[in-house]
């Protein structure tokens, strides 16, 4: 399974890489992919917790807007 957030406020591939690394700290053994272009960030498996990436999404200062 799936989960695919919109991230608004990422700009560049620092941006990418903050979110990928703070998402990964909560994803346990799910894969993380951050996609710049479509402003979106996919969690595979059942690490998909819309709190947990919400909470982890805001802690590096970027806006989480839902699911995709």
């Amino acid at each position: 399974m799936q989960s695919v957030f919109k991230v608004g406020g990422m700009s560049c591939q620092h941006c990418v890489d903050a979110v990928e690394k703070a998402v990964a700290a909560v994803a346990g053994d799910g894969a993380v992919a951050v996609d710049l272009s479509a402003g979106t960030v996919s969690v595979s498996g059942s690490a998909g917790d819309e709190t947990a990436v919400k909470a982890a999404v805001e802690g590096v200062g970027f806006d989480f807007l839902g699911q995709a």
